[in-house]
């Protein structure tokens, strides 16, 4: 069963070109495994690829052992709220596709918050 996404609809492709996702199935559904909340469907940029770098969590270097390629700018990628939420606070969070982050999403950030970062904002 799909999930449902931050619009109350249900949960959509985030990216498959790296394919994402803590099941890498492409979306960001989350489970009891999912400790860390991989719910919001962002579109990486180098701003907040260098915070996240600086904040202890290199997403641009590939690891093999979680299937993980590295991100370039522009990748779509299931980001774990709690390192979203902490982004926007300091003025660097990326872009959101809304109708592919999970309903989880919103105990971590508002929807009026996700939708200053939209990429689909009528969605």
């Amino acid at each position: 069963m799909a999930g449902k996404n931050v619009l109350g609809t249900e949960l959509v492709v985030c990216g498959t070109d790296p394919m994402t996702g803590f099941y890498r199935d492409g979306c960001c559904n989350t489970g009891a495994q999912d400790a860390g909340l991989h719910v919001v469907c962002v579109e990486v940029t180098a701003s907040f690829l260098e915070f996240s770098k600086s904040r202890g969590n290199d997403l641009t270097t590939a690891n093999a052992m979680y299937q993980f390629p590295g991100l370039v700018p522009g990748d779509r990628w299931c980001l774990c709220a709690a390192r979203w939420k902490e982004a926007y606070d300091a003025g660097v969070a990326p872009p959101v596709h809304l109708a592919a982050c999970h309903m989880s999403t919103l105990e971590f950030a508002s929807l009026e918050e996700l939708k200053e970062h939209a990429i689909d904002p009528d969605s």
